[in-house]
């Protein structure tokens, strides 16, 4: 306990988009690039009616219509090749401990398989701190030794009549990570979380999560360990609208997840359109994607953030 007590102190600087970072691990301004506030970004993938991923569309199949206004495609990409970031956050508190010794190796053999040159991944630990574990890195080495330092917090019951009940920041793990590790990048972000999605203490609520992923244009999947009181339902709903979902363990097991989310990661339609609203009001603006034929499914983010203007000077 102690050790994560020390760490999650340094994890308040590294998240603060105000505080000092450390230097060797912080995001330099001169690497970090910015969104085009008028292209708004959408990054899809399209199943068959059997579940199997449609890798031969062309632009003239894809329509987008934002608040349901039809809006032009000007950028299209295939098999998009734009650099990917990956925040994997992991549970550790007690009631999921059992997975973490057991699953390690799983996902270190999937950040190995899935980053490229250009790529870069982060890892996080979450129970009632957030640490950490391993800041940005295109290192797959870096990231595999620090998910082996990685360690549960072992349950011990019921804390004694008026202390307080062992929590869990999964609200805070996911949204700090979003704002303070991912908003100011471009390119694919994918956010993963495993856990089995209940949240206990976070300061913020799930709707502000929502809000956070959606406004970074971050992918969320979720692999969910179903509990006595499973929050599969809670993750489901953080992942739904950002164009990514969530998995259930009891039903699939965990390499064929890290395997399925690899495989949609590459498989992506990268869609691009400049928005007939010029508005840059901050304002929540609805997103449909539609393709065709018709009995194919796409998944796609179901809205944005439009930006605000920069204040003055």
């Amino acid at each position: 306990m102690k050790f994560f007590f020390n760490r999650a102190v340094s994890i308040l600087a590294v998240f603060s988009l105000s505080g000092a970072q450390d230097p060797e691990t912080a995001i330099k301004p001169e690497t970090a690039i910015k969104v085009d506030v008028d292209v708004v970004n959408v990054l899809c993938t399209v199943h068959d009616h059997r579940g199997a991923l449609v890798r031969d569309l062309k632009q003239d199949d894809f329509k987008i219509f934002e608040d349901g206004r039809p809006q032009e495609i000007r950028y299209f990409a295939q098999d998009t090749d734009l650099p990917l970031t990956i925040a994997l956050l992991l549970d550790v508190s007690g009631s999921v401990r059992w997975f973490v010794e057991e699953e390690k190796r799983t996902a270190a053999k999937f950040l190995e398989q899935v980053l490229r040159p250009n790529d870069r991944a982060l890892l996080v630990g979450f129970s009632s701190t957030i640490v950490l574990w391993q800041d940005l890195t295109g290192s797959s080495t870096l990231l595999a030794e620090a998910l082996q330092r990685l360690r549960s917090i072992p349950f011990k019951g019921l804390p004694p009549l008026g202390f307080p009940m062992p929590s869990t920041l999964l609200y805070e793990a996911v949204q700090k990570t979003a704002v303070g590790k991912l908003k100011s990048l471009s390119g694919r972000k994918v956010l993963i979380v495993i856990s089995d999605g209940l949240d206990n203490g976070s300061s913020v609520h799930l709707d502000s999560v929502i809000e956070a992923v959606q406004a970074t244009n971050t992918i969320v999947y979720g692999i969910c360990f179903e509990s006595g009181f499973s929050g599969c339902t809670f993750l489901k709903d953080m992942s739904d609208p950002t164009g990514g979902r969530t998995f259930r363990v009891k039903k699939t097991p965990v390499a064929e997840i890290f395997a399925t989310i690899q495989e949609e990661m590459r498989s992506q339609y990268a869609l691009g359109y400049v928005s007939t609203n010029r508005a840059h009001d901050g304002t929540f603006r609805k997103l449909q994607v539609r393709v065709l034929p018709k009995e194919l499914k796409v998944g796609a983010r179901k809205g944005y953030y439009a930006g605000k203007p920069a204040p003055s000077p």
